[in-house]
């Protein structure tokens, strides 16, 4: 196994996302950071924080510059920071001195690290929200079609009363549908600025640096900061938290999925499936397995990012590195699931004939107890007509006769017209067609 299988070449196909890891290359992260060092320096001109020729020089040359990652490694290595090599490298390429003095004027490593971050974060969001799109559009139309085929609920992993198929897939899309509406506060906490100086107070700026912090906001399309982040890692945090809760939505999806599709169950079909290497008969529920897989490593990322926000000082070298080893996988292993989900409910049959057989596989009606004794309860008291039914489930798991004709037999009534799939799905059909035209109508 690879240290990094996301990006394996053997792996790549099950774990990686390609659109995704595009946001989070060597050349990726370079690339932002040099559109933020140019549009600073336009910023900076334009205040005349430095000279505008100098400005102008620095900006173009962000756009046309080529530096090598690898050229920064021994530099990285040496201070833990990728800018000091950038910036070296940037003012040697610009064969300039005279405006290369002014790169990265009054800025520090941090800014330029996270406000770079912040721009390819931005893309990473549409993408999330664009896949979100499409799975909520096909759960919708799940919970729609599905809304009153009846299934057996379960709890504890056992059988408990009827629900409705489309019930259960409006209760997969409805967590969705709230990170969905969520991505609003997510994007103002993480998608922000960051230019604050040495230690937080941006004085090598002077008083134009209020300024130039709302222009290069403006110019990068980020969020303007009331004030330095360097230390308060709450918009990271509250990104890694929303990935989390997204991602353990869709492991949930996946769990009940892989459950569904067992053997001797049957509920459901998907198009494809994994195939074993010593067992032909098998299809393998691969995307549900791998949705719990990828739920269980975000939340393990997630206690190092939330750890994160316990920084000291003006600035935690460990804290900051912490957040480097976590969140770009967590938006990646996010990003998988939701294709993942998108493509395995998209392929997505329910089997009637099974989930009417995992209502009532004896034949004996036990699922039908709940409803029997409430309608015993209108001439019973309640305890009494719970232990009746208790009582009689017992006998009809030794006799095979059906729960409700053992109670006609001592309480004679028409106690069979409570015992149908379609007389217990209470609000299971509400429910599926109200989420559903939530989700149509927030499009």
């Amino acid at each position: 196994m690879p240290a990094t299988p996301l990006d394996s070449q053997i792996y790549g196909a099950l774990l990686g996302d390609a659109e995704l890891r595009a946001l989070f290359t060597d050349s990726a992260e370079l690339r932002a950071m040099l559109i933020v060092e140019g549009c600073l320096a336009q910023v900076q001109g334009e205040q005349g924080v430095i000279p505008a020729e100098s400005a102008s020089a620095i900006h173009r040359a962000s756009l046309e510059l080529q530096i090598d990652p690898a050229a920064l490694a021994p530099a990285t290595g040496r201070n833990a920071v990728p800018v000091s090599g950038l910036v070296a490298a940037f003012r040697e390429e610009m064969n300039a001195p005279e405006h290369a003095q002014f790169v990265h004027w009054g800025a520090t490593s941090q800014d330029i690290i996270d406000t770079a971050l912040a721009l390819r974060l931005k893309r990473a969001l549409e993408i999330f929200e664009a896949r979100l799109t499409r799975l909520l559009a096909t759960l919708a139309d799940l919970s729609t079609r599905h809304a009153s085929l009846p299934l057996a609920a379960r709890t504890y992993g056992q059988t408990a009363t009827v629900t409705s198929f489309g019930a259960l897939t409006a209760g997969w899309g409805r967590p969705l549908l709230e990170a969905r509406r969520d991505l609003g506060r997510v994007r103002d906490a993480c998608l922000k600025v960051s230019l604050s100086g040495a230690a937080g107070t941006l004085a090598a700026m002077g008083p134009e640096a209020p300024k130039v912090r709302a222009g290069l906001a403006e110019g990068l399309g980020l969020g303007l900061p009331d004030g330095s982040w360097h230390a308060d890692r709450r918009g990271p945090a509250t990104l890694a938290a929303w990935l989390t809760q997204l991602a353990g939505a869709l492991g949930k999806l996946g769990g009940d999925l892989h459950h569904m599709a067992q053997s001797g169950i049957g509920e459901i079909t998907f198009a494809q499936g994994g195939s074993s290497s010593t067992m032909p008969q098998k299809a393998n529920p691969v995307q549900a397995a791998l949705l719990g897989a990828l739920a269980r490593q975000v939340v393990a990322l997630n206690t190092v990012m939330q750890g994160s926000l316990i920084h000291g000082r003006e600035r935690d070298g460990a804290a900051w590195i912490a957040e480097w080893l976590s969140l770009p996988q967590m938006c990646l292993l996010t990003g998988r699931a939701l294709s993942v989900a998108g493509d395995a409910c998209a392929t997505l049959a329910p089997v009637p004939g099974a989930m009417a057989r995992g209502i009532d596989p004896e034949g004996t009606g036990l699922i039908y107890a709940e409803a029997l004794t409430f309608a015993l309860s209108e001439s019973l008291p309640r305890p009494e007509a719970q232990a009746k039914i208790a009582a009689l489930c017992m006998e009809a798991r030794e006799t095979g006769t059906s729960l409700a004709a053992l109670l006609a037999r001592d309480h004679p009534g028409d106690w069979a017209a409570h015992a149908t799939p379609e007389a217990q799905l209470g609000q299971a059909p509400a429910e599926a067609r109200a989420f559903a035209e939530a989700v149509r109508g927030d499009g």
